[in-house]
């Protein structure tokens, strides 16, 4: 359907597009070479809680690799496989954020092409099928291809992998082009342990022209550069270091689309293709900035080329991201997308000149450019334009209010000081800004950022958020009142403070939580242990004011965060860190930016996405309160609990440990309540009558009075109606936290772990919408693996390595299962077949064991016929193998004493000993296995009758002479 010319001399008309270059890869491998086409994954991954994101194309085939794939699961039923697989590098072990728009190859995302062999074909055809593809429908000129492959590496005991080498030279590449390499670049490894092996490479050469580029391969020339990835998968890495050569093979196979793109273009930036050209014209249509030249470094004036690359990058990744159910956030993958947003926003506004909503405008190209290939972005277009517009506007205020503190700060600087670290702290915590936005923007300033003092700043924060004594607790003694001071503001007349405006939120018309500022006056500061009018730049403090929207840490609930600034000085931010609540006085413990006075005018602004957070898990601990309540009955009693951000913590009262079954009832319960979406009732009621309300739920704490009731479903009026049993049927509390309005915005809870504190209290601790999504997955991708192990457990298996490696794999799925979240009713589950399948498998290599020493023993007693000494080396896997064939011997032959040397692979030799009762107490086992372990430069130890030991395999002759004659020198 088209003409593939390769040439250097092609014109732009005849180049392959993008689409046709994909498509061509996946119809070769289909149509010619019997592989199932399969549709790339999502790039958020499944049940893999080590990944923020798909980042190669295997990711979705981990479980064949692993082994742990079910048996009966239609992925199992793969042999010949071929896609091209969305892929995101940004946070985690492979980040390409930081590089991207510096240079004209980096992505954050980008799409792997790949084919995969699993337990089909090996090297011949991968090599064979790559080399057809490439040079005859790609036609890329053989003469500017070079191979690379795994040159070996002695100290791992692994020789050249010369059956690849061999396969290309057969192929007809020339042997300048075949060239060795190490283990760093031609060895693949999946993790530090796991499925292994040598790699093969393809290298193209962008300049070409006859000459011979071999030098330049794996250097880091952008002349000579990887199109192409083969990895053999024919060893495991074991824990202990060691290669084992896996019972099947496979093919890995990766190709970067972009740089495929490029060379089969003829171009040399990547964003000089068709995948990225349309984009880069429709970002120059709506900006005010000169076209996209291609400029790199220090020629890139005002890094307007590097802002078209870093736009370009990132609205790819923040669409493919965004169908895929990963949407800017706080936390994991979804705060790194957060980043990606607010850095295209910032280079679109800043430096592109572009007017709000360029971002979301270039979603149509993108579609236009990946859409075929990804139908889901064309589903998805109208929701990804919503997100990132909702995103960018939240952005835009902050960064335009972070532009004039980052401008002030500066113009009040000394010349060659540093930029406070205090005003760069209250960027990132207060408005949200990336550290590598704070130093970019001080970069182009010419000024570098005071990063001690920040990283010092950081890590007070994380240690105030780790807690003090107790986690949980108000920390910060300083800013809590102390009884002096509190006797003080009274007789001051200085009111408590009014936080009822911290109720004050409403659900908006699309469903989202809308949160009001609130304008308060400083009443008060207080520092070092004494209330004061006046704090200077840098001095931590607590802020009273005559009202305040900020939630103080009480009923369990952690407080807010958020920043507070002087009315009409917009500029300067005060970062709330944490609020108190001491005698109706609210503390805001904050760091002063710049002078602080009472009777200044401040406006409040909490952090809404962690308040939103909060309220979540306070309303689901109600849920959960109530269902525990249902389940295990109504003696059950909360006795304490705490509600983060991220997770909530619940204790109560119990008689046993609550069981598989209670546990799914609980969560069952609670869903059901979700899934009604109850409105979430609230007023404040006299104490007295708040306490008269059958079934309310209180915890033994100070209420106040008025006292507010919290109830789901039905109104707090009929609750409180004579006789009214509303709150036996519902969830009724006595609680002064923030909570949604409805319970439906709670999605989904998991209950990810329960333990017993102590006899009769049981402690519970839950994760809600979309965490308690991603430990269901992860517990569903965990019970496959233990379905797969048992399957494979009830095969008849008659080696001892295969078994042993079972009983390996068993242990470290019993750390997985131990130590991942996920439901707590599953772990349960999990564990207990775990347990039984350790036993199956510590008793089957028990068995197999005793057989093999069993057959030994025979032999070594028809060799040496009832003689009063044996001394001999057998070969034996491990020292409890060589252990059972001596007990044998002198369990068959009791007169006789026997001395074994068993040499490995590794070039240990095992030793194992046993002395007959008759020859004690003259001939000790533990002295004669010292006595030959140590002519073998080894150790050794045990009773008078059993001993066992090692040593090096140099010594083994001399140790065997030494055995007997100390032998004979007791008998």
């Amino acid at each position: 359907p088209w003409r593939w010319c390769c040439s250097p001399r092609r014109g732009g008309a005849a180049c392959p597009s993008a689409g046709q270059i994909r498509a061509a890869f996946l119809r070769f491998f289909e149509e010619r070479h019997g592989h199932r086409r399969l549709p790339s994954a999502p790039v958020r991954p499944r049940g893999d809680p080590r990944l923020l994101f798909v980042n190669a194309g295997m990711n979705q085939f981990k479980p064949i690799f692993l082994g742990t794939v079910h048996p009966r699961s239609e992925l199992a039923q793969h042999r010949r496989v071929v896609n091209s697989q969305k892929c995101v590098r940004a946070g985690g072990k492979h980040n390409d954020l930081e590089d991207v728009g510096r240079d004209t190859y980096h992505h954050t995302f980008f799409e792997m092409l790949g084919n995969w062999s699993f337990g089909d074909y090996f090297k011949e055809e991968a090599c064979s099928m790559a080399w057809e593809l490439l040079t005859e429908v790609y036609e890329i000129p053989r003469d500017r291809l070079y191979v690379t492959y795994f040159g070996g590496d002695p100290s791992l005991g692994l020789s050249a992998d010369e059956e690849c080498r061999d396969v290309w030279l057969r192929l007809g590449v020339p042997a300048s082009h075949v060239l060795p390499f190490s283990l760093k670049d031609n060895f693949w490894e999946m993790g530090d342990t796991g499925p292994c092996g040598p790699c093969t490479e393809i290298h193209y050469d962008h300049v070409g022209g006859g000459r011979n580029a071999a030098a330049l391969v794996n250097q880091g020339s952008p002349d000579v550069v990887e199109i192409w990835n083969l990895v053999f998968m024919q060893y495991s890495r074991e824990v202990e270091g060691n290669l084992l050569p896996l019972p099947q093979h496979h093919v890995d196979t990766g190709m970067g689309l972009e740089r495929l793109v490029t060379v089969l273009q003829n171009k040399r930036s990547n964003y000089d293709t068709d995948l990225f050209t349309p984009i880069l014209d429709a970002i120059h249509k709506g900006c005010r900035a000169p076209r996209y030249q291609g400029l790199v470094g220090d020629a890139d004036a005002g890094h307007v080329n590097m802002a078209y690359r870093v736009v370009a990058d990132h609205v790819r990744t923040l669409c493919v991201c965004i169908t895929d159910g990963v949407y800017p956030g706080f936390s994991g993958a979804e705060l790194v997308l957060r980043r990606i947003l607010r850095r295209a926003v910032r280079f679109c506004s800043e430096v592109l000149q572009a007017p709000p909503g360029l971002l979301a405008s270039l979603v149509p190209t993108v579609v236009e450019v990946l859409g075929d290939a990804y139908p889901e972005l064309t589903r998805n277009a109208n929701q990804i334009k919503d997100i990132i517009n909702e995103n960018e506007a939240a952005f835009l205020s902050s960064l335009e209010r972070g532009r004039h503190i980052i401008e002030r700060t500066v113009q009040q600087m000394e010349p060659s000081a540093k930029f406070p670290a205090e005003v760069a702290w209250s960027l990132y915590g207060s408005l949200g800004f990336p550290l590598d936005l704070i130093d970019l923007m001080l970069e182009e300033k010419g000024i570098s950022s005071d990063s001690a003092a920040f990283n010092e700043l950081a890590l007070e924060d994380a240690k105030r958020k780790a807690g003090g004594p107790q986690a949980g607790q108000p920390g910060s003694t300083h800013t809590q009142l102390d009884v002096h001071s509190l006797a003080q503001l009274r007789s001051s007349s200085v009111p408590a403070t009014d936080d009822s405006p911290k109720y004050a939120y409403t659900l908006g018309q699309h469903g989202q939580y809308e949160f009001s500022p609130c304008q308060a006056t400083v009443l008060m500061l207080y520092r070092d242990q004494s209330l004061q009018k006046e704090v200077g730049a840098g001095q931590r403090c607590g802020v009273i004011l005559d009202r305040t929207n900020f939630y103080a840490e009480q009923g369990g609930q952690d407080s807010d965060q958020g920043y507070m600034i002087r009315l009409g000085q917009q500029d300067v931010l005060f970062p709330v860190e944490s609020v108190h609540l001491c005698g109706g006085y609210v503390i805001h413990e904050v760091t002063a930016v710049e002078t602080l006075r009472a009777g200044d005018q401040v406006q409040l602004f909490v952090d809404e996405a962690q308040r939103l957070a909060c309220m979540t898990n306070h309303t689901a601990t109600h849920l959960l309160n109530f269902a525990l309540r249902r389940v295990l009955g109504d003696n059950t009693e909360q006795r304490g609990s705490h509600v983060t951000a991220e997770r909530l913590r619940f204790d109560f009262d119990t008689k046993g440990h609550v069981t598989v079954e209670q546990l799914q009832q609980v969560e069952q319960v609670v869903q059901d309540l979700i899934k009604r979406n109850e409105v979430v009732h609230m007023a404040e009621v006299p104490l007295t009558l708040a306490r008269r309300v059958r079934g309310v739920r209180a915890v033994d704490e100070g209420y106040p009075d008025p006292v507010r009731i919290v109830s789901l479903g039905v109104p707090v009026e009929n609750v409180l109606t004579c006789d009214s049993e509303a709150a036996m049927q519902t969830s009724v509390e006595l609680c002064c936290g923030t909570h949604l309005l409805q319970t439906g915005s709670v999605q989904d809870l998991a209950i990810i772990s329960e333990r017993q504190l102590v006899k009769g209290i049981s402690r519970v601790i839950a994760v809600t919408g979309g965490q308690a999504k991603e430990a269901r997955e992860v517990g569903q991708c965990l019970a496959m693996e233990v379905d797969s192990v048992s399957l494979r457990m009830k095969q008849r298996i008659t080696s001892i390595p295969e078994m042993q490696n079972l009983s390996k794999e068993v242990g470290q799925l019993t750390q997985v299962v131990a130590s991942t979240a996920m439901p707590q009713w599953q772990r349960k589950e999990l564990q207990t077949i775990l347990k039984a399948l350790q036993r199956t498998a510590n008793t089957a290599i028990k068995k197999l064991e005793l057989q093999q020493a069993e057959k030994k023993a025979q032999i070594l007693l028809a060799k040496y016929c009832n003689q009063p000494v044996i001394i001999d080396t057998v070969p034996a896997d491990s020292l409890s193998i060589l252990m059972k064939v001596v007990n044998q011997l002198c369990d068959k032959s009791p007169g006789t004493s026997v001395l074994l040397l068993s040499p490995q692979a590794s070039g240990e030799v095992l030793c194992a000993c046993q002395v007959s009762k008759k020859c004690l107490p003259t001939f000790s086992a533990a002295d004669w296995a010292v006595a030959v372990c140590t002519q073998m430069e080894g150790k050794a130890g045990g009773s008078p009758i059993v001993a066992k030991g090692s040593g090096n395999a140099k010594g083994m002759q001399g140790a065997l002479t030494t055995a007997l004659e100390f032998a004979q020198s007791k008998l």
